[in-house]
């Protein structure tokens, strides 16, 4: 059980990096470079997601009501450049770059986890 939990575990973070990786590619100004730097950003960005961003969400939540749920474009792209600032390798100029690459990231991984569910499950 265990065995199959980490082999769907490191199939998801090889999944991220490669979305993280398109959305460089689409974005001029969201610099990735190899996917080293891919695979520790992705870590990073999942780190920073499941303990920063739970906390900001609590912390922000009347903005976030006042502006219909907008508001969790700009965490998310804040998110997107403290890990800019952590990871070598990856910059991203701008916060309308970070909310940007943000959005497309998240249709990104969508895709790409749909069509891994639908191909392997």
């Amino acid at each position: 059980m265990f065995r199959l939990w980490l082999i769907h575990a490191l199939i998801s973070w090889g999944i991220s990096a490669a979305a993280l990786k398109f959305t460089s590619a689409l974005l001029p100004s969201f610099r990735l470079q190899g996917i080293g730097s891919a695979l520790i950003a992705t870590f990073v960005l999942g780190a920073l997601n499941a303990t920063l961003l739970r906390i900001m969400w609590v912390v922000t939540l009347p903005f976030t009501v006042i502006t219909l749920g907008l508001f969790l474009l700009v965490l998310n792209g804040a998110m997107l450049k403290l890990t800019a600032a952590l990871v070598r390798g990856f910059s991203i100029d701008g916060w309308w770059v970070a909310i940007g690459g943000s959005i497309i990231l998240t249709i990104v991984q969508s895709l790409f986890f749909y069509f891994y569910r639908r191909v392997f499950e």
